[in-house]
């Protein structure tokens, strides 16, 4: 990207003033040598959204922001519903509700290690995996309603985890206000099947060790040592999700035009936070949500099978679940002093909330929210603590990931994924996968380097790093 239009508002904060139709300025929280490596359609997108009714304060972009559709991937912006605030179903993305939950397990690296080829197997067998994977649920017409209403509530009263759960996930398992009527037959079809299941891209389950301790305070509250085996979960709604897009992108290109709001880019077909569309679009996006909350707690109760067919001892209590892929509708105080109800879109963005905030668990409420950061295959990755005065810097949002550096494609055209596997299984990391194609898609250094993203979150005031986590086996799409 060309920084000469950016000016340097910290050590990884950068202003893209207000021009032309922008009604505030971007921010993009990275390192010099981030933004640099970020392509300029990142610095388009930023102003592009600027540039929609009811923004507040300014259109942000992550440390690992890189180009979307309509908005960028990494990229937050918050709307006001009583200045004529848009919501966006590109500010949220396809796969709603995208986001990482992470297990204790109370095991050594020892102790996975000891079965380690069996326990990837067995997790392998045990979790659908893949483009058009299927999970053993078939859900009827009423099942399917009750879940999307109920997320990972509903899964806990199906048999899938337990009550101590809930209190350890975002909106302790269930977003309210989903509307199950608002989602097409279509997406509800696409689900029925794929409940419980990863789905392909960057998605994965992986037993990590924490190999590196941060800030030694926070790791107590999340009950984190140097050595310990935790697993996280990366996936969202699937089917449901990017149908539920599809179907509200088109009638949102449509009902722009008719309030007369003028887009910089088709793309970011929106709809007034206070119209009849822009109401449906939030039931069924909040059932989106609902849908991936219930799809992680089913994975959840997978994983503990397994891990509990190998090692007895282990329990795989929850951690955190938080969400990348979202809108929400939170209280923040804006810039000119004003606490206001703000709708506030997060793609391929993670909540991120300070200490003190009085949506954490009590376990962590001196210490912030953990912030759960995927790594790319093969690679580590971290968890983080939302900063003290994060909610005035970015409405309390952080990056999400690493990041892409280079298109699928490109990736195809660089690596086979054999050669993927053996090298990564050397270093003592086990990968299971139905395609060979994407594990190629999904080669380490196809993504930004995760560290100088934390990093750069870090020095922005976003996220405290807390600890890193080092793959031992990856079950992925």
């Amino acid at each position: 990207m060309d920084t000469s239009r950016l000016k340097r508002r910290g050590p990884c904060a950068w202003e893209l003033p207000a021009t032309g139709r922008m009604r505030v300025p971007g921010v993009i929280f990275a390192s010099k040598e981030l933004v640099q490596e970020m392509d300029d359609k990142v610095a388009e997108q930023v102003a592009n959204v600027a540039s929609l009714p009811g923004i507040v304060d300014a259109s942000y972009a992550m440390p690992d922001a890189h180009w979307g559709y309509g908005f960028p991937i990494g990229g937050v912006a918050a709307f006001d519903a009583d200045e004529g605030g848009v919501v966006s179903a590109s500010g949220v993305g396809f796969d709603i509700s995208c986001g990482v939950r992470t297990l204790h397990t109370g095991l050594k690296e020892a102790d996975l290690r000891a079965v380690q080829k069996p326990l990837a197997d067995l997790l392998f067998a045990r979790i659908p995996a893949g483009v058009g994977s299927t999970g053993a649920l078939h859900l009827s017409a009423a099942e399917m309603d009750a879940m999307l209403r109920g997320g990972a509530r509903w899964a806990v009263k199906a048999g899938y985890g337990s009550e101590a759960d809930l209190t350890h996930i975002e909106e302790h398992g269930c977003v309210t206000g989903a509307d199950p009527a608002a989602v097409s037959d279509m997406a509800k079809k696409r689900q029925r099947d794929e409940m419980g299941t990863l789905g392909s891209g960057n998605h994965y389950l992986e037993a990590q060790v924490v190999d590196e301790v941060f800030d030694a305070v926070a790791a107590r509250a999340y009950g984190l040592a140097v050595g310990d085996v935790v697993v996280s979960i990366h996936c969202g709604s699937r089917g449901l999700g990017h149908q539920i897009g599809t179907d509200f992108l088109r009638e949102m290109v449509i009902a722009a035009s008719q309030a007369g709001i003028a887009l910089p880019d088709r793309e970011l077909a929106c709809a007034p936070i206070k119209s009849a569309l822009g109401q449906r679009y939030l039931g069924a996006m909040r059932a989106g949500i609902n849908c991936a909350l219930a799809n992680r707690q089913i994975l959840t109760h997978l994983a503990r099978e397994a891990f509990a067919a190998l090692l007895p001892g282990a329990r795989l209590p929850l951690l955190y679940d938080v969400s990348h892929n979202t809108c929400k509708e939170e209280t923040h105080t804006s810039a000119d002093g004003h606490k206001r109800r703000l709708f506030v879109h997060r793609k391929g963005a993670t909540r991120a909330f300070g200490p003190g905030h009085a949506e954490l668990p009590p376990a962590f409420g001196k210490v912030g929210q953990p912030v759960l950061i995927g790594g790319s295959m093969g690679t580590a990755s971290w968890i983080l603590a939302g900063a003290a005065g994060a909610e005035e810097r970015a409405f309390g949002s952080a990056c999400h990931g690493a990041g892409r550096a280079m298109s699928r494609n490109a990736a195809l055209r660089r690596w086979h994924g054999r050669d993927v596997v053996d090298e990564l299984a050397a270093k003592g990391i086990l990968i299971r996968s139905p395609s060979f194609r994407g594990v190629a898609e999904e080669a380490p250094l196809a993504y930004k380097d995760v560290a100088e993203v934390v990093e750069a979150a870090d020095r922005a005031g976003l996220a405290r790093r807390v600890a890193r986590l080092r793959p031992l086996i990856c079950i992925k799409g």
